[in-house]
């Protein structure tokens, strides 16, 4: 079970997400941020500082989001992702793919 929320925070749109990001649940976050990505947010940060556990689909789910991004020159980026779900990340070397920083604050305020 995850939530999925979405927020403004200056020019950036923020998805936070809590919970477990897997097969059942990444659907949900996909939905929202292609409801962002359909409109072209300039910048989008995804808050992961709640989630517990990631798998393949989370992390294809976030793939696709940074393709869309990445297509229409936009900025995507991670924040606060916690130890557990960084090393699944770095296992798959994608840790070098997305920008990811400490804080939402950080994130939002990256140049981009």
């Amino acid at each position: 079970m995850i939530n999925v929320t979405t927020a403004e925070q200056g020019s950036a749109k923020v998805i936070a997400v809590t919970g477990e990001v897997d097969l059942y649940s990444s659907p949900k976050l996909r939905e929202a941020l292609n409801g962002l990505t359909d409109t072209k947010a300039a910048r989008i940060v995804v808050d992961m500082s709640g989630v517990s556990y990631m798998d393949s689909s989370g992390l294809a789910t976030l793939v696709e989001a940074l393709q869309k991004t990445g297509g229409y020159k936009g900025v995507f980026s991670l924040a606060s992702v916690t130890p557990e779900v960084l090393s699944v990340f770095q296992l798959s070397r994608l840790d070098q793919v997305f920008d990811i920083h400490e804080t939402v604050d950080s994130a939002v305020s990256a140049e981009g």
